[in-house]
């Protein structure tokens, strides 16, 4: 079996130390290691693989946009070593047949983990549950289940799905959005822009309001929660309010709501519509607070490929979502690391370990050390690369940070001790 040493490669960021790889396993931590292939990794970064809790492949259904061979690339490339890939396909994800097709897929193309996330609902209706015991009990082993893009807004199904993903030790994944307070059309975050730009607004409340009763939910059936992309500093309150009276709540914020702000909206440009949508500079000060003392476990990119005849409209009809997979760490780099709120031990935690255990997947952000599984990414943090939209491994362009110098590069990305990506490059796989 032959091995490979990481020489002087810098794990969490720390001091420099050999790192030898054997077969899929960590062989070896220690300085004046020895291995079959050498690669000198002075000046970089070894973290756990990074772990995203909120993708979205397309496939089965718009296989236009994005596949799971493309978004696994992208994954990839992005320092990512699994992915759960989101329900809202066409058909939906509500059963065992589909969830498995989409692990399969995944496993075939192999430069990800895969993990399919199931639907709460049926058909993402709110109406009925779906098959969520089959799903569970598939060879697929779903552990989360989300009606994303759509909130359960209905209470007494919200309960119901909380009961009964229990026995499974599984998770619900809440798109938090009243539907009263924040229907399909609305668009921009509700304020003086909104009113202004004549954009249909969507407020805080709408988001906050159903967080809120969810971890009531959540503490009354002693379920897990999880909610999705936060985007409110009062939804951080209520997180705070619930974690501090032990509800099983963890939480993701996107690396667009770290970064990005509503004054974006000015321009009408719709790579800039998302759900949730980008809100005020107060709102980003808070998420970026509450994923550096905790309150927000991790970070997700929710990453929403779109073709060009899909976003290409006026604001208001444009398609929600942008890419997130290729450029997430670089943006946390830049909000949390170059800001001083995170380490880069601290950023393993949020984007690697607890991912990891939200969505209860065995192998992956594990502590780099001897006998553990070879999840891995090496990261320069002293390069910088330009965002070019043709250049992303996505089948889409639809990126907000086109043109812009992002800070920390991806080097290479190791699954199972087989490196995916080297030299920033995918290595022997099928990226269509």
């Amino acid at each position: 079996m032959s091995s490979i040493l990481l020489r002087g490669v810098a794990p969490l960021g720390g001091a420099p130390i050999d790192v030898l790889l054997e077969g899929d396993a960590i062989a070896g931590v220690g300085a004046g290691l020895s291995g079959d292939e050498v690669i000198d990794a002075g000046g970089l970064l070894l973290l756990p693989g990074l772990v995203d809790l909120h993708t979205h492949l397309r496939e089965p259904g718009r296989e236009d946009t994005e596949t799971i061979a493309s978004g696994s690339a992208a994954a990839a490339l992005g320092g990512f070593t699994a992915v759960h890939a989101m329900a809202n396909t066409d058909p939906v994800a509500d059963n065992a047949e589909i969830v498995e097709q989409v692990a399969r897929r995944g496993a075939q193309i192999g430069l990800v983990d895969v993990r399919p996330v199931g639907a709460v609902s049926k058909g993402l209706s709110g109406e009925t549950l779906a098959e969520i015991g089959n799903m569970a009990r598939s060879a697929a082993a779903v552990r989360v289940f989300s009606d994303d893009g759509r909130c359960v807004h209905d209470s007494r199904l919200m309960r119901r799905a909380l009961e009964y993903v229990k026995p499974f030790d599984a998770v619900i994944a809440q798109h938090a959005q009243d539907p009263r307070l924040a229907d399909a059309a609305a668009c921009a975050h509700e304020g003086p822009l909104s009113g202004r730009l004549g954009l249909p607004g969507w407020p805080a409340v709408a988001e906050e309001s159903i967080v809120a009763r969810d971890v009531m939910l959540a503490a009354h059936t002693a379920s897990r929660l999880h909610v999705c992309h936060v985007s409110t500093a009062g939804t951080v309150e209520v997180l705070r309010w619930a974690k501090g009276r032990g509800v099983a709540v963890t939480a993701e914020v996107t690396p667009h709501h770290l970064l990005l702000t509503c004054d974006l909206l000015e321009s009408y440009d719709p790579v800039y519509k998302v759900n949730p949508p980008l809100r005020p500079a107060e709102d980003v000060d808070a998420l970026r607070a509450a994923l550096a003392d905790g309150t927000i476990d991790a970070v997700a990119t929710d990453h929403a490929p779109h073709a060009a005849h899909d976003k290409d409209h006026a604001f208001a009809e444009a398609a929600f979502g942008m890419l997130g997979l290729q450029t997430a760490l670089s943006i946390v780099a830049q909000t949390m690391v170059g800001t001083g709120l995170l380490d880069w031990a601290g950023v393993a935690d949020r984007m690697s370990v607890r991912p990891a255990a939200i969505g209860r997947v065995a192998g992956h952000g594990a502590p780099i050390d001897v006998g553990r599984p070879a999840n891995l990414v090496l990261v320069d943090p002293a390069a910088e690369w330009t965002v070019e939209p043709a250049a992303l491994a996505s089948k889409s362009g639809n990126t907000p940070f086109a043109g812009r110098t992002l800070p920390a590069r991806v080097i290479a990305t190791v699954l199972r001790g087989r490196f995916t990506v080297g030299d920033g490059a995918v290595r022997d796989a099928v990226t269509r």
